[in-house]
């Protein structure tokens, strides 16, 4: 069976070598057929605390690593720029 891949946002890095990453899905209505958001956090691994609060990951389902991560974070899509960072780049 593969392996499933999300994407999602980092919203809390606090802990050590955790990362917890929000995953929102759109889902239409059964009832009325509007397109609705659902989201779900999922706590994935971390091994070199590099990510941080902001970022667009991937993440993979992997077998259990504790109570609460089945998840590791595989790769970074899209990194959170800072003010500075946009400057520098535009300058």
């Amino acid at each position: 069976m593969p392996k499933r891949v999300m994407t999602g946002t980092i919203v809390s890095d606090k802990t050590d070598k955790t990362v917890v990453v929000l995953v929102e899905r759109r889902v239409k209505h059964p009832l009325y057929g509007k397109i609705i958001k659902r989201s779900k956090k999922y706590h994935a691994h971390d091994e070199g605390n590099e990510y941080r609060e902001g970022e667009t990951v991937r993440i993979e389902e992997t077998a259990p690593i504790s109570k609460l991560k089945t998840w590791k974070v595989t790769g970074r899509l899209n990194a959170h720029a800072t003010p500075e960072e946009t400057a520098a780049a535009s300058a």
